[in-house]
């Protein structure tokens, strides 16, 4: 009854997509990610800062805190809270009665050494962050990867190209999901080239206890040095007592494109079904419609638009509310980061449904052929561009008043052709030998041109 019980589409009908993000984005990521930070500050207060004499087995007690960290720890920490009612205290309080169950009690009070709770709570979330990239970018890779796999199997496949929804110049099936494949490639490499910064740096990013505690010692070194060794982040240094969350700003925008762009594929594959262009697998057991047994639905082409725009109106509020903080700090942000796992949420459901969806489809070459035999005066552009090159009179509009808003056939275009007065016979000759499906251009070569560069 639990997960019918939900409130959240992610503990409830979408579980199976999202159950993976509970280690990252739930309650217990977020705590189990502190007490990470927590323990790799007090190692490197140890090993990089000498402040007390430990040894490897120490050390090895000090990383079974975190080792054997479970559901259960998290719940202790919850429970120490409603003592505190402060969640980042409540993490130091159990590390230190950790540390005195393993018998180094005396180590205890350099936990949380001249931290302020942003110091640990910035950094849990940038690790995060990237462990949710990470995932991220495993889903992005694998529709891109379904987009390539046709684009290279319908490179030669002419199809009529349609703008503002009515026919146009050939194109290829391959052609145009190729665009999709290019559009997404360019933002998943600028997802996976950005930084993702953490400080470490105290109350009000001065380090003003531990320069005052510590005056000979290189802080601003330390700080880069922990950041980055230690976490696998990247150091900021310019910061008030919280991070100022540029790099999530900046990784939410990327993403917001890289939805718009799944949304736009969603909303082609939702129309090439719809004319016919591609069919769609009949799944044994499934109802399209509860009174119109024929029906197989694009769902999850629906799905995925559905899931993109909460996403995509999620991480848009985030990604200005996070660059904003009343002085030193306010409270805002951190009721809003804790929003994350649901960007991510829904990110990954639409992700996944375009998936299912793409692997449902396959082309129905006989409705492609169909349709650009019935539209012969596709090939105006063709006739006209030549025209103009040899200077017949009037080009564009003859061909206008011949093909504007009426059907005309391969012998009307014929006798066009014949009764044109500059255009060399050659060119005559092939303009009458050229046929809509072979009017594409260098649709295929342009696949093969993605595929070389890739």
């Amino acid at each position: 009854m639990e997960s019918i019980q939900a409130i959240s589409v992610f503990d409830g009908r979408y579980r199976r997509y999202t159950k993976e993000l509970n280690e990252i984005f739930s309650e217990y990521g977020l705590i189990k990610h502190r007490v990470f930070v927590e323990i790799q500050w007090l190692k490197f207060l140890f090993a990089e800062m000498a402040f007390e004499s430990v040894s490897k087995d120490d050390i090895k007690r000090i990383d079974s805190i975190f080792s054997e960290f479970d559901a259960a720890s998290a719940l202790k920490i919850k429970e120490i809270e409603t003592e505190t009612n402060h969640d980042v205290k409540a993490v130091e309080y159990f590390i230190k009665q950790k540390l005195t169950e393993k018998g180094m009690s005396h180590l205890s009070e350099w936990v949380h050494f001249a931290c302020t709770s942003d110091d640990i709570n910035n950094t849990s979330y940038a690790l995060m962050v990237k462990a949710g990239r990470t995932k991220l970018i495993a889903d992005i890779s694998s529709v891109i990867d379904k987009i390539e796999f046709y684009a290279k199997e319908y490179k030669g496949i002419p199809m009529m190209s349609r703008t503002h929804g009515q026919p146009a110049t050939p194109t290829t099936a391959g052609k145009e999901l190729v665009n999709y494949a290019w559009r997404l490639r360019i933002e998943l490499t600028n997802l996976k080239l950005l930084y993702i910064h953490g400080k470490m740096n105290g109350a009000s990013g001065n380090f003003n206890a531990h320069h005052f505690v510590f005056p000979d010692i290189n802080w601003i070194d330390a700080s880069e040095k922990f950041i980055s060794k230690y976490l696998g982040l990247t150091p900021i240094l310019y910061t008030t007592q919280i991070n100022p969350n540029n790099y999530i700003s900046e990784i939410l925008h990327n993403l917001i494109r890289i939805a718009s762009t799944i949304i736009d594929l969603d909303r082609d594959m939702w129309g090439y079904i719809s004319l016919g262009y591609f069919k769609q697998k009949s799944i044994p057991g499934e109802v399209g419609s509860s009174t119109m047994p024929h029906k197989v639905n694009p769902i999850d082409f629906e799905n995925s638009e559905g899931n993109m725009g909460m996403a995509i109106s999620m991480m848009a509020h985030l990604a200005v509310k996070l660059l904003n903080s009343r002085f030193q700090r306010d409270l805002t942000d951190s009721t809003v980061l804790r929003n994350l796992g649901a960007v991510w949420g829904y990110l990954m459901i639409g992700l996944q449904s375009t998936l299912k969806g793409l692997n449902k489809v396959s082309l129905n070459s006989e409705v492609l052929e169909k349709d650009l035999e019935d539209n012969p005066e596709l090939l105006a552009e063709a006739i006209q561009t030549a025209m103009r090159v040899f200077k017949e009179e009037n080009p564009y509009e003859k061909l206008k008043g011949l093909t504007r808003g009426r059907r005309i056939s391969m012998n009307d275009i014929s006798q066009f052709v014949d009764d044109l007065e500059k255009v060399p016979q050659e060119l005559k000759s092939r303009m009458k030998k050229l046929t809509v499906n072979h009017y594409t251009g260098l649709a295929e070569k342009l696949v093969d041109h993605y595929f070389s560069k890739i």
